[in-house]
């Protein structure tokens, strides 16, 4: 199948599209992938509809707010993924599936008996009738009915990636998003993966709140900063990070309240050092020991925080250009391929994934 894979991540900076030829097994070729900046109004609304989510009590109905965030997405998709396709020199139905991940407003996870809670916004249904193509979407949704943290969900990608590349087990890909997540694959079946902490979200969060710029670019901010010890062992004070995988994050679950006092470049270092220090902690979870760990993600492109993981694990730490993979398109590529898998009927999350008790199917698929 020609598939179209949508990506939008917790950071709200954009929308990823990668086109990718695959029966949800394997990679049979690679299209095209863009990025487009997620326009302003939407993302305005979105972040009034995840200070809604945040709020949103369990069992009661849905703010109408939540379908006008969904419709929004599906609008934005089909504007973003039709300027892209006439780029390509393609259109809809050149395309035999699409892909799209949604915006995640909400992600809950579950805890002592209580089952975990997840919200994807994207009007699935809008948007297959908008393109003329079927939708595969709400990817996360069965995991957490069935008990499971219901991320993450792009290390069965990793693994036909790996394979698809050559590249030998035993693997780890950490991606860098407003999370971070780490896929440890072991070979054949023995996958373990799971959020270790904050990614850039706490980083972003103290950048935009101070400056009004949207991230650290270029890791300047840290590496002008100093690491403050004892504001670093206040955030790391928090027994996510001696819980067992799978398990999971929502941004919001962390604060960068520990910061407040300190001055930008500092609180910034701090917050990388920690994003750095979750990841080796988490690393230290895992029975696996790979020779390197590649990095996906926004992450990538920062020095400092490339610079604090490299001189916290034992292994070499290097983007994941340097394996020939596509960092800036994974997350579309991934959604493109669980979008495929959800077709054919394959599973999309495993007991070492999300920690559900057998290998679940998910996603739903929407007619044009």
């Amino acid at each position: 199948m020609r598939v179209l894979g949508f990506m939008t991540g917790t950071s709200l900076d954009g929308i990823d599209m990668a086109i990718l030829e695959t029966d949800g097994e394997t990679l049979q070729g690679f299209g095209p992938a863009a990025e487009t900046p997620l326009p302003d109004p939407l993302r305005a609304l979105l972040g009034r509809t995840i200070a809604v989510a945040l709020q949103h009590p369990r069992g009661t109905p849905e703010p109408p707010l939540f379908a006008e965030a969904a419709r929004a997405v599906a609008q934005a998709h089909f504007e973003a993924g039709g300027t892209f396709l006439r780029s390509c020199g393609l259109t809809w139905s050149d395309l035999d599936l699409i892909g799209m991940h949604g915006q995640t407003v909400l992600h809950e996870r579950p805890s002592q008996g209580r089952p975990g809670r997840t919200l994807q916004l994207g009007d699935g249904d809008w948007l297959a009738q908008a393109a003329g193509v079927p939708v595969a979407f709400d990817f996360r949704s069965a995991d957490v009915a069935a008990g499971g943290e219901g991320a993450p969900l792009a290390p069965v990608y990793h693994i036909a990636r790996a394979a698809a590349s050559g590249l030998p087990a035993p693997l780890a890909v950490l991606n860098v998003g407003g999370v971070a997540n780490l896929t440890c694959w072991a070979g054949g079946d023995r996958v373990t993966a799971f959020d270790t902490g904050p990614g850039n979200g706490l980083i972003d969060q103290v950048v935009q709140a101070r400056t009004g710029d949207r991230f650290d670019r270029d890791g300047r901010l840290a590496a002008a900063g100093s690491v403050i010890p004892e504001v670093l062992a206040r955030l790391l004070d928090h027994p996510f990070f001696t819980e067992p995988p799978p398990k999971s994050l929502d941004r919001y679950d962390f604060s960068p309240g520990p910061t407040d006092g300190l001055a930008l470049a500092d609180a910034v270092a701090t917050l990388t050092a920690f994003t750095a220090e979750s990841v080796a902690r988490g690393f230290s979870l895992v029975d696996i020991r790979p020779a390197s760990l590649v990095v996906t993600g926004g992450g990538r492109r920062n020095p400092a925080l490339m610079e604090a993981l490299a001189g916290r694990l034992s292994c070499e730490v290097a983007d994941v250009e340097s394996v020939g993979w596509r960092g800036d398109a994974l997350e579309a590529e991934a959604f493109a391929f669980l979008a495929a898998r959800c077709v054919r009927g394959l599973p999309i999350s495993f007991p070492g994934t999300t920690g559900v008790e057998r290998p679940m199917l998910g996603g739903r698929i929407a007619a044009p």
